[in-house]
């Protein structure tokens, strides 16, 4: 029997020794099939100031210390960092003194009453005990190390978690407060169209007072007016629900959206900073997170192989004790020294089950970092190319409108002076104001690409200065 359960022990340790993970495929292309960035990129860390706008550098700035997203992964990382001190100290000593106390009064009833030194029938007695007892596992197979790494790994992984939540929140607030912009545009040019149509509605009317023209030419026209008045009032109600939606990013929810200053102009997006693909590796908060986390599960992998060695636990203790009695006292003092060992062997299958089971989670780890890479690198490129083609966009449309705005006004003043019919007219109006919102959403589509850029390029947190910080602790 003794023979045939070494032999188990040796199979058990024998393939546990073989649990390994393979290796994350994280090969990336050496570059971007984009275009070179401009000259003069900002660095990523705090992207939102290169757009020279203190309002929105104050938005992101207020978003990062008061949205709830970043405040509660804040307290997913204290919580993670209280248990990796409870992780490791499970391997240190653990005892506990203990103290009792009793005082017990008798009285006899009936028959005769026993008073012999140890013993009395009758009286009171008094009984004091303390004691320290330890246990300790000796760590001879290096579990608390790999707990420790584990324990490390995961407060790496929230800490990236919130870095990420913080990355996340500042590009929503920035792409929040760019769609304010764009709707205040939009609402501008509303307000100028119905400007525009009320002026044309006045010449057609004196034009049909004067019979030059139809008088129905100032009827269509006064449509045309109602559509764009109605625009303008449901344009209002939207601008209004973004700067609340703002505010709510921004921690600042009993604020009136009026606090909100959004001016309806469109800059020039700030350029991207050159990079390479292999730079995701380190500026990605997700992308770091995964690993942390791979970290991790290598770790419980580990410690899953080690629960096949034999578990030795040393046990001292000392005690003391007082008793008083009616003519009788006595008083001790003990100490212990024992240990214990524990050899898997009927649980083998069990954990040969639970190693099987954390190789394959391990696995899962794998393959999720790899994904991440993947993930974070289409998004990388994708936002690139992506915002080359609003650049190439916004260019051409300016011309665009440029363009249309001058036939717009040649038809203008054709109508005024009896040469162009009304629906020439109202064509090139309703031509230029097309080529007007089209290039108001281009314009405000590079400002938020510009923002997802930034994000996918692993933007909005200390990156190099954390990476750091994580190779001097180790």
């Amino acid at each position: 029997m003794r023979n045939a359960a070494s032999v188990a022990v040796l199979a058990a340790l024998s393939l546990a020794a073989c649990a390994t993970q393979r290796a994350a495929d994280v090969r990336l292309p050496g570059a971007y099939e984009t275009p070179p960035a401009p000259a003069g990129a900002v660095a990523l860390d705090q992207w939102w100031s290169a757009f020279g706008d203190p309002e929105l550098t104050t938005l992101v700035e207020q978003a990062l210390t008061r949205n709830a997203d970043v405040r509660t992964a804040a307290a997913r990382l204290q919580e993670v960092r209280a248990q990796r001190t409870s992780a490791i100290l499970q391997y240190l000593p653990q005892g506990d003194a203990r103290g009792t106390a009793s005082r017990t009064h008798t009285e006899q009833l009936s028959g005769d009453r026993v008073d012999i030194p140890g013993f009395s029938t009758s009286g009171t007695s008094e009984r004091y005990t303390a004691d320290f007892n330890v246990s300790w596992e000796v760590d001879l197979f290096g579990r608390s190390i790999a707990a420790t790494r584990a324990a490390n790994a995961e407060v790496s992984a929230a800490r990236f978690a919130f870095e990420g939540t913080r990355a996340a929140i500042a590009a929503q607030t920035a792409d929040a407060y760019f769609q304010a912009r764009g709707l205040a545009i939009q609402l501008a040019e509303a307000q100028e169209t119905a400007r525009i149509q009320r002026s044309l509605y006045e010449t057609a009317a004196k034009r049909g007072a004067l019979g030059l023209t139809a008088t129905s030419e100032a009827d269509r026209i006064a449509g045309e007016l109602a559509q764009s008045e109605a625009q303008v009032q449901a344009l209002e109600a939207e601008l209004q629900a973004q700067k609340r939606a703002i505010l709510i990013l921004a921690g600042r929810v009993v604020e009136p959206t009026a606090n909100v200053q959004a001016p309806p102009v469109v800059g020039q997006p700030p350029p991207t900073p050159q990079a390479l693909p292999s730079e995701l590796l380190q500026r990605r908060p997700d992308v770091r997170e995964a690993q942390a986390r791979l970290r991790s599960q290598v770790s419980q992998q580990r410690i899953a192989a080690l629960a096949f060695f034999p578990t030795f636990t040393f046990t001292p203790g000392i005690g003391w004790s007082k008793q008083e009695q009616p003519g009788f006292s006595s008083e001790s003092q003990s100490w212990t020294l024992g240990g214990s060992v524990l050899q898997p062997i009927l649980s083998i299958p069990r954990l040969m089950a639970e190693l099987k089971a954390q190789d394959a989670r391990t696995e899962q780890a794998v393959t999720n970092y790899e994904k991440t890479v993947q993930t974070a690198f289409q998004e990388a490129e994708g936002s690139l190319v992506r915002l080359d083609a609003d650049r190439s966009r916004v260019a051409l449309l300016t011309d665009g409108e440029v363009r249309a705005r001058r036939a717009f006004e040649a038809a203008r003043t054709g109508y005024e002076r009896g040469l162009t019919d009304l629906t020439t007219l109202l064509n090139a109006e309703a031509a230029w104001r097309a080529t007007r919102a089209q290039l108001t959403s281009a314009q405000v589509q590079a400002l938020r690409r510009t923002v997802q850029a930034y994000k996918a390029l692993g933007g909005g947190w200390p990156a190099q200065t954390y990476a750091q910080a994580s190779k001097a602790a180790r």
